[in-house]
């Protein structure tokens, strides 16, 4: 009786710090769960679109928060992943294959074979080689998509329609394909948070820490970093899937190195290597650019002196500065 009451002390603990960790998270899934009815009531379906807009970008930015915050691996090639999961969506529409049942697990399974590929090559490298042998691979893509003439070109691909499922219409309810998404997007990150607190885990955060030690004591560091990067890819062919489906359109513009680029803003500005940092981000910059690009068309002119006092004043980004202001008012 004392023994289960002193582990179950001991537990309490890591249970109220899980809670923690997860209420932001659950959060922000129950605001965007709630947001249909609210845009219903309000007449602003247009707020459907900028939320799934959102949310995509958010599985993309969780992929890379994996590899950036808990591999050290700063990759500038990360939308070749969006952009090669888009167009097998896009391709495989043009020829008359329209199932999400084979289009899901096609730009999936090509995003992730492009990530083994180039992962194989890329991980021998290490720094700013890193970010520039990723930023080689992503910008051969897009010129790689530029030439596609029969599937657009540099114009881009219009999709007929959106991916059926089984054979039913689903995804053309712009609601019921704001959920799926949204299935997606909490599937990401949770499948995400448990390969972090995982054994797989533990070593890429160590190796991202000292990876000479961690390979001393038997551990295949590259390896591990090797699977790390190619799951990063798959959830970014996922998020490809997605934003194919959502736009009902492809273009080479998608795997840009700009577009790379904004992504690992989102994972910075939130917080690098807390996951939850990429679901802030991905928020904020998306609202911010919207609200912004509303304003002025050189939106970023105000956006990056904004970026740049984040990166200065607030260490670990928003998530960061968060925590540090909620302990400075007294709170645990």
């Amino acid at each position: 009786m004392v023994s289960a009451v002193l582990v179950a002390a001991n537990n309490a603990p890591a249970r109220t710090g899980l809670a923690r960790r997860l209420a932001l998270p659950a959060l922000i899934f129950l605001g965007l769960a709630l947001l249909p009815p609210f845009a219903a009531l309000t007449a602003h379906q247009y707020l459907l679109d900028l939320a799934s807009r959102i949310m995509i970008f958010a599985v993309a930015a969780v992929a890379l928060d994996l590899l950036v915050g808990y591999g050290g691996l700063i990759s500038l090639g990360h939308a070749a992943f969006i952009g090669l999961g888009a167009y097998a969506v896009g391709i495989l529409s043009a020829e008359g294959i329209g199932d999400a049942l084979i289009a899901l697990p096609v730009a999936v399974g090509v995003a992730m074979l492009f990530a083994l590929g180039t992962g194989f090559v890329s991980l021998r490298t290490r720094g700013a080689y890193f970010i520039m042998i990723t930023l080689a691979f992503g910008q051969m893509v897009y010129f790689i998509a530029t030439s596609l003439a029969p599937y657009g070109g540099d114009n881009g691909l219009t999709i007929d329609a959106r991916n059926t499922l089984a054979g039913v219409a689903l995804f053309n309810s712009d609601r019921a394909f704001y959920y799926v998404i949204l299935g997606f997007l909490v599937a990401s990150y949770g499948f995400t948070r448990a390969l972090i607190a995982s054994r797989f885990g533990r070593v890429l955060r160590g190796a991202k820490e000292n990876a000479v030690r961690m390979a001393t004591i038997g551990f295949d560091v590259e390896r591990v970093r090797l699977i790390a990067y190619v799951i990063a890819g798959g959830l970014g062919g996922l998020a490809g899937f997605l934003l194919a489906n959502s736009t009902e359109f492809v273009a080479p513009a998608y795997m840009s190195w700009q577009r790379s680029g904004e992504l690992l803003v989102m994972v910075i500005l939130g917080g690098a290597g807390t996951l939850d940092g990429a679901l802030v981000g991905s928020v904020v910059y998306l609202l911010a650019e919207e609200w912004l690009s509303g304003l002025m068309e050189n939106w970023q002119v105000i956006f990056g002196p904004l970026l740049v006092l984040v990166v200065l004043f607030a260490r670990g980004g928003l998530i960061g500065l968060t925590a540090r202001a909620w302990r400075r008012f007294g709170h645990d």
